[in-house]
């Protein structure tokens, strides 16, 4: 039994196991639709830059963060595409509460995924424009602020939630 089991029955009585994983299917999707947009966009991007001119201008540790930056914006892309396949492969086999435990795990690590992109695309960026240690001092306040708004406010949040509990 899920351990919000007691607060959903009491919060929503009536509603069937069923009904509440299709609730969080939903709820799941819509976040989904959220970091999906942004990380084929991020992608796309990255995908063009070895294209522009000024791209044989990057030294090689440039050249190795920028392919690393990409192959983590790929790997997010498929982890955050990934539940819709896993729908279809489990179309009409009764195996909701499945396909939600996987596309949770799916999206967490795509949400790491596309995190360690996106600090990668910063660090290169004014890696390029600044300097070295420019670049290094980016990705370190872009993970400063990712780290708070991705994992510690929430937590936050949730012990709160728990002692209130």
């Amino acid at each position: 039994m899920e351990p919000d089991a007691d607060w959903n029955s009491e919060a929503r009585p009536g509603e069937t196991e069923t009904e509440r994983l299709d609730r969080n299917w939903a709820d799941l999707l819509q976040e989904l639709r959220v970091a999906q947009t942004g990380v084929q966009l991020l992608t796309g991007l990255l995908l063009t830059v070895p294209f522009q001119s000024r791209f044989t201008d990057l030294v090689a540790h440039q050249r190795t963060l920028y392919l690393v930056t990409a192959c983590l914006s790929v790997l997010a892309t498929g982890l955050l595409i990934a539940p819709v396949l896993l729908h279809r492969m489990l179309f009409r086999l009764h195996a909701r509460r499945e396909l939600v435990v996987a596309a949770q795990r799916f999206a967490v690590a795509g949400l790491g995924s596309l995190a360690l992109a996106v600090l990668g695309v910063l660090g290169l960026i004014f890696d390029v424009v600044l300097g070295g240690w420019a670049g290094y001092a980016a990705a370190g306040a872009g993970l400063l602020v990712l780290v708070v708004l991705w994992l510690l406010v929430p937590l936050g949040i949730r012990r709160g939630l728990s002692k209130g509990a």
